[in-house]
């Protein structure tokens, strides 16, 4: 068991340190209130979280989703699906045209050149396919 702070100002809660392997030879010091797991529950839902926490650092990256614009688990999937989809497609663009160009560079490119024939966006990615 251990507590939270200096002897003037500490947690009224009891925590409890578990020590899990980190997959390089160290190990890692997890603190916690939750005394009816085991420590391979909480190591578990460490790594889980821990996925979690690098699925999101990703899709702000790459998906550029800055904020949700609804609160609702419905609205935050949808918009999660609908960029995953957007950039999936921009992914098989690129494939397609065999483009040297990034991701993004397609991306904004197709943004700014919205209204342009598809042929004339398409020879502007650098596809070779397109006659």
């Amino acid at each position: 068991m251990a507590f939270i702070g200096n002897a003037t100002n500490c947690t009224e809660n009891v925590f409890r340190i578990v020590v899990i392997p980190d997959g390089k030879g160290g190990e890692l010091r997890l603190v916690t209130n939750r005394f009816d797991l085991s420590p391979a529950e909480i190591s578990d839902i460490y790594r889980s979280r821990w996925a979690i926490e690098l699925f999101f650092k990703w899709l702000k990256q790459h998906v550029k989703i800055k904020h949700f614009y609804g609160q609702s688990a419905n609205a935050v999937k949808n918009q999660i699906y609908l960029a995953l989809i957007a950039y999936r497609l921009n992914v098989l663009i690129q494939l397609e045209t065999e483009s040297k160009k990034s991701i993004l560079a397609i991306t904004r490119l197709l943004t700014a050149k919205l209204w342009m024939k598809a042929r004339d966006r398409i020879r502007r990615i650098g596809g070779t396919s397109v006659p």
